[in-house]
């Protein structure tokens, strides 16, 4: 067995002595042909002579990075000031990727060493080439003679204009998504086809350009026409000059301070320059290019109402009979809570000094408020409609509306009539607009999440290396298999052995009981395994599992739970960050959530209408994810509430496959399972009557599931019959089929307010609901035959 060691001795050496290309770094001021900056190391940036701009990898979420050029002194607040990123929509892993000038001359950023994330496409044959920030924080590759700029990051702006940094035709300035996303938004700054300076929103559902005004004509908002050169510049005074005639001065125009131009988050473009106060440094406003905010297009979505105070800012609000479509982002807008009204039941709630701009149907003049109404009445695409006096036609007029966009506040002479049912005309009590309560959050997007698969890249390092290594490995692995056969032959206490991925981290039983403070904090119970909070030495909040026994079954289901994870990486399903072997013990560590499983939050009754339909969307995409997409089949064989977790913003994750079974494709049989599986009240017809068991139980457990968010009852359990207090034991699909078929007919409408969790009665849409139930009555029909695939139960989401 000594016999191979010389070869591996040999191998080292080899590796030792062989000189690396790979490795290369800049100093600070160049990279040079074959060198790269890599992200694990935060020293690999590179300086502007000046020493103003850094260039260097960027944090933008968790393990996600962006390459970016920012300002090197910060504000006081302490965030780096971004001015320019190169793969803002698609951020790299925090391991192994980097920035490489290859050998052809091409720029290119990697994700992880494997994937081209962002690349320059450009070729070039110089030995000199080199990738420089300049001094104007334009990030420059050219052949290093100075005769000939290849590539700059200046020709491709993300959402800032440095001074001196033109804006072309080709070229535009995009929003980032919020202060802490810096993926592209909704709103540009560009030359359109008329030579014209302009902003633009181009949101989820419409596009609309908003500034210059687009009420006035272009000469009177003094822009010109069909001019052949397209150009717009910021000096470093702070004078900004269009080739369309706009020009402006910053309030303190002159030499001094650094200046950028921005586009920011909410639409408005503004001027802004370093000021230091009493030793702070912060970034003032010197000029924008809208003072009354609400004026931007999109700025709270459609449906919904904006209004600017000089106190409280600007709020949002939506229109009587309407509510928010993501209460945590407004850009969404608003939705109806409503079904569309007839002539005869429809009457008009007035908005007064408010507009929405744009999307009208037709334009009336010379006409009464009752001659508008009854046009909108006859019209089932009118929305509402503006009404007011025209000054230049001496006359009142009303512009009919086929959807409500745009809506402001700032002090109209003309009033909006918004069409609605009569009840809800009724329950509407005006206020004056400036007093309303208005509910304006401010956006939380899901954070940037980067996770790393570990894969081994192969770059060349010659045959000898290659050899050498090969020959190596597979001397280490003859090693490692004969010693585990003689340990294997001559240990008393017999162990399972399994491979577990070499994703994971190996903890020990120690690190896990001092993490959890030595199991001190329960979070979770099982049949077979108690759950502990802990905090690793990383600073990661996790959950650990600990199995109660260490019984040939118990030991079997934690197999299976570690084999499955290791094959599986979807959003939709728990992450897992390791595990522990070590004598008796046996546990799992995976990622915290913070709002606990589904089940606690049910009984609870802490969710909306929207959690729980966002919930069933997320868990089918998991589960089919599992059944569909994997290399090998899995069925989870134990979906219940208690095994779908929330995190921190009610996102849904399967967890807990301690019962699931891995499946080739070429298929499989009810033989492969040595017990029944799963839990009473969500277990498919099969595992009783001994059928074939395929991917539907895990369908048929889903469509339970699904009924217990809607209803809020336990799959078994007591349920009221509807004469006095009387209860009977009743299954929850009977339940649910039996009102179904009692308000068939003339009552349909009745009957999900039998069903519906009392929690959430009246605060969902009913055609919604109604699709939802049949969804989930469907996937608990006995014949397995009869249910749908998981994929076919996320299409069918996406449609309701």
């Amino acid at each position: 067995m000594a016999a191979p060691l010389p070869v591996f001795l040999v191998t080292i050496i080899i590796l030792s002595h062989t000189p690396s290309s790979l490795s290369s770094s800049p100093d600070g001021h160049g990279l040079t042909r074959g060198s790269y900056l890599s992200v694990e190391n935060k020293d690999d940036i590179l300086v502007s002579s000046n020493g103003i701009f850094t260039a260097g990898f960027h944090q933008v979420g968790e393990n996600a990075y962006g390459f970016a050029v920012w300002f090197s002194e910060q504000a006081t607040s302490g965030n780096r000031t971004i001015v320019w990123m190169a793969n803002r929509d698609a951020p790299v892993n925090g391991k192994h990727s980097k920035l490489s000038l290859q050998k052809d001359g091409n720029l290119v950023l990697m994700d992880a060493g494997r994937d081209v994330i962002w690349s320059t496409h450009t070729k070039s044959t110089s030995s000199l080439i080199i990738l420089q920030l300049h001094s104007s924080g334009n990030l420059v590759l050219d052949d290093g003679r100075g005769q000939s700029t290849l590539w700059q990051s200046f020709d491709y702006p993300t959402d800032t204009l440095l001074p001196n940094q033109p804006l072309t035709k080709s070229t535009q300035l995009v929003s980032s998504r919020s202060s802490t996303n810096y993926s592209s938004g909704f709103y540009k700054l560009f030359f359109d086809n008329d030579s014209i300076l302009r902003l633009l929103y181009d949101g989820p559902e419409t596009t609309t350009i908003y500034w210059p005004n687009p009420d006035l004509r272009t000469w009177e908002a003094g822009r010109f026409q069909y001019l052949y050169n397209r150009r717009a510049i910021l000096d470093s005074d702070g004078e900004f000059n269009s080739s369309d005639g706009f020009s402006f001065r910053s309030v303190d125009f002159g030499k001094g301070p650094q200046r950028i131009m921005k586009i920011d988050t909410d639409g408005n473009v503004r001027v802004y320059s370093l000021i230091v106060h009493e030793r702070r440094k912060k970034w003032e406003v010197q000029w924008q290019a809208l003072s009354q905010s609400c004026k931007i297009h999109g700025t709270c979505g459609p449906n919904s109402v904006c209004i600017y105070s000089q106190d409280s800012g600007r709020k949002c609000s939506c229109v009587h009979g309407y509510r928010m479509v993501k209460s945590e982002d407004w850009s969404y807008g608003c939705e109806p809570e409503f079904q569309p009204c007839t002539q005869d039941n429809c009457d008009f709630i007035e908005l007064r000094q408010a507009e929405f701009y744009g999307y009208d149907i037709r334009f009336l003049p010379n006409v009464t408020v009752d001659a508008c109404k009854k046009d909108c009445l006859q019209d089932n695409s009118c929305r509402g409609f503006q009404f007011g006096w025209k000054e230049e036609l001496r006359c009142y007029y009303c512009f009919m509306k086929n959807s409500l966009h745009n809506g402001y506040q700032i002090g109209f002479d003309s009033t909006i009539y918004i069409k609605l049912p009569k009840k809800l005309v009724s329950s509407y009590h005006e206020k004056p607009m400036g007093q309303s309560n208005f509910s304006c959050p401010r956006p939380t997007l899901t954070p940037i999440i980067r996770s790393y698969e570990k894969k081994h890249d192969i770059e060349p390092l010659g045959f000898m290396l290659t050899f050498g290594c090969t020959i190596g490995f597979i001397e280490i692995i003859c090693i490692v298999f004969f010693w585990y056969c003689n340990s294997k032959r001559s240990s008393t206490n017999e162990q399972s052995y399994f491979l577990a991925t070499t994703g994971f981290r190996k903890f020990t039983y120690n690190e896990l009981k001092k993490a959890s403070g030595n199991f001190s904090e329960e979070i979770g119970r099982g049949g077979a395994c108690i759950v502990y909070k802990g905090k690793l030495s990383d600073n990661r909040i996790a959950a650990i599992k600990k199995l109660k026994n260490t019984s040939h079954q118990g030991e079997a289901e934690f197999q299976a739970e570690i084999n499955t994870i290791g094959r599986v990486n979807h959003m939709n399903l728990i992450e897992t960050w390791g595990y522990c072997v070590e004598g008796k013990h046996r546990l799992v560590v995976y990622e915290y959530m913070e709002n606990g499983s589904l089940a606690e939050n049910l009984g609870m009754g802490k969710l909306d209408w929207a959690t729980r339909l966002d919930i069933a969307m997320g868990t089918a995409k998991g589960l089919a994810y599992l059944h569909e997409e994997c290399l090998e089949w899995v069925l989870h064989c134990d979906v219940k509430p208690h095994n779908i977790l929330l995190d921190a913003n009610y996102n849904p994750k399967v967890a807990d496959f301690g019962l699931s079974k891995l499946f080739d494709r070429g298929g499989f049989n009810r033989s492969n399972f040595s017990m029944i599986r799963g839990t009473r009240g969500y277990m498919a017809p099969e595992w009783v009557f001994n059928l074939p068991v395929t991917s539907k139980v895990d369908v048929y457990s889903y469509g339970m599931v699904v009924l217990e968010m809607i209803t809020g009852r336990n799959p078994v359990g007591k349920c009221h019959t509807g004469n006095g207090n009387d209860e009977i034991e009743l299954a929850l699909i009977d339940w649910v089929r039996d009102k179904l078929q009692e308000f068939n007919g003339s009552q349909m409408k009745h009957w999900l307010e039998e069903i519906v969790d009392p929690s959430i009665s009246g605060k969902y849409d009913r055609t919604t609901m109604d699709n939802l139930v049949r969804i989930a009555l469907q996937c608990v029909e006995e014949d397995s035959n009869a249910r749908p695939s998981m994929s076919q139960v996320v299409n069918m989401l996406l449609h309701v």
